[in-house]
């Protein structure tokens, strides 16, 4: 059996194809999952909803898809597959058939890699606390075995739902105004597919990087959070003058952004130019942000009469927070963006569909627009190996407590707040690192706090301090 405790993560299941999952673990966990669906949702057969399964383009996408739909359908729930897909197109299905749904993706993963986001109906995601575990104890319990054998098999429906998909994003975010040349990198993933669907009925030049779809990944990795899969954007829109760069990565759930001068445009400005919009549709809304978005993204919500709530960093946390308070909007520093009118999920393509309609309805250039949300500067994420994240953290919260003017918090790993600068350091979710975030009032400050704590993260600390201090906790 698969190493089930290292494939099943905070948030979805990943792990590297055949050695770590397998089409037979991918089956079991389909059935897993249709036993958690009926312990949750009772009654018989014709009172459940299907389970709608797509898959991203990776080479070992289709047989992994067919492998857990058969898993589900042999736990007795039928299935309606949807095939080749952008996991935001999958929330839509989820959503708009208010049916439980899987994808089969490892999202920015290298090519070797696959994994599966799930949802409950109306696309709740499922994470760790939610049912994930429970996914994966139903399985090592060889619980899923039982289920496989138990009741008549479920039916196989077909779907394609690209094109209600495209019309509904179309309804949330007009583009009207000037035409736009944009030009796209798909970094050969999902973006390749809805980017010229969406694209096809915009009055706007659309200019296409590494459109064919390739698992393997052969231009660069389809991760944006990364500065060098940037540079063929960045080149690109230089060579077409294009009056905007988009690029999304494997899964096209994130969207990232490059101005007119093939400058990248932080993911925080985005959320604070998409707040503005969402707040002017709905005044006085929530809006949610994650821990380590810029400053200027509470202030702009709050500008803007919003109300700025602050969450850790998860896509699963944010969207049950939005729920709860009914918030319209929420974005992470990451590129992910979530809707109130997208079933609270994440969409890399609407909020490329805002930043157009911005764009589109005035006649400044995207550098300009992008300066209204910039009045910090940043480090970006710095990645910190440590033998020992509690020891480092205390080490980085003692050389900052009782400074005058200075808050800490634990609201996700160590946030360090001054007036002039802030910091923010938190454990990895998936790799054994403590990932830094600091943004002050200029250069001279940022990098003097980003030094300074990078300094505390990896001073050599005895072990019997270490143990001293994990024995205080």
């Amino acid at each position: 059996m698969a190493d089930l405790a290292a494939i099943f993560k905070a948030y979805d299941v990943r792990g590297r194809v055949p050695d770590e999952l397998d089409a037979a673990t991918m089956r079991q966990i389909g059935a897993a999952f249709a036993g958690l669906l009926d312990r949750r949702g009772g009654g018989g057969p014709q009172a459940r909803s299907p389970v709608v399964v797509g898959h991203d383009m990776r080479a070992s996408s289709p047989a992994l898809a067919t492998a857990l739909a058969d898993g589900v359908r042999d736990a007795g729930r039928d299935v309606t597959f949807i095939g080749l897909v952008a996991t935001d197109e999958l929330y839509f299905a989820s959503g708009s058939l208010d049916a439980p749904a899987a994808m089969v993706t490892a999202s920015h993963n290298p090519a070797a890699d696959n994994g599966l986001k799930l949802c409950l109906a109306g696309a709740v995601a499922l994470s760790a606390g939610t049912g994930l575990d429970e996914i994966r104890d139903i399985v090592a319990a060889g619980q899923a075995g039982v289920l496989l054998d138990g009741p008549p098999r479920g039916s196989l429906r077909v779907a394609d739902v690209l094109a209600s998909y495209v019309s509904h994003l179309h309804s949330l975010a007009p583009v009207r105004g000037r035409r736009l040349k944009v030009v796209v990198d798909a970094a050969n993933a999902m973006a390749g597919l809805t980017a010229p669907a969406v694209f096809a009925s915009l009055d706007a030049e659309l200019v296409p990087l590494y459109f064919e779809l390739d698992g393997s990944f052969p231009h660069h990795d389809a991760n944006p959070l990364e500065p060098a899969n940037l540079r063929d954007l960045s080149t690109a829109v230089g060579a077409v003058r294009a009056d905007l760069g988009l690029a999304f990565d494997g899964d096209a759930d994130r969207c990232f952004a490059v101005d007119e001068t093939g400058r990248p445009v932080a993911p925080s400005t985005l959320t604070a130019l998409i707040a503005v919009r969402e707040l002017a549709r709905r005044p006085g809304a929530h809006v949610i942000h994650n821990a380590v978005t810029s400053r200027t993204v509470a202030e702009t919500i709050r500008d803007h009469g919003g109300i700025a709530v602050r969450t850790p960093v998860g896509h699963s946390l944010i969207k049950a927070t939005m729920a709860e308070v009914g918030a319209v909007f929420g974005g992470e520093h990451s590129g992910h963006y979530y809707f109130q009118d997208f079933w609270y999920a994440d969409s890399g393509m609407l909020a490329a569909l805002h930043l157009m309609a911005t764009l589109a309805a005035g006649d400044r250039p995207m550098s300009e627009v992008a300066a209204d949300f910039e009045r910090y500067t940043a480090s970006g994420e710095i990645n910190a190996t440590v033998s020992d994240s509690s020891a480092a953290l205390d080490r980085v919260e003692s050389a900052f407590a009782g400074q005058p003017g200075v808050s800490l918090d634990r609201l996700d790993g160590l946030s360090v707040i001054a007036e002039d600068w802030w910091l923010n350091v938190r454990p990895s979710n998936t790799e054994p690192l403590l990932r830094l975030n600091v943004e002050a009032v200029d250069d001279a400050t940022m990098a003097d706090v980003r030094d300074s704590a990078l300094a505390l993260l990896r001073a050599e600390v005895p072990d019997e301090g270490a143990a001293a201090m994990r024995s205080e906790q």
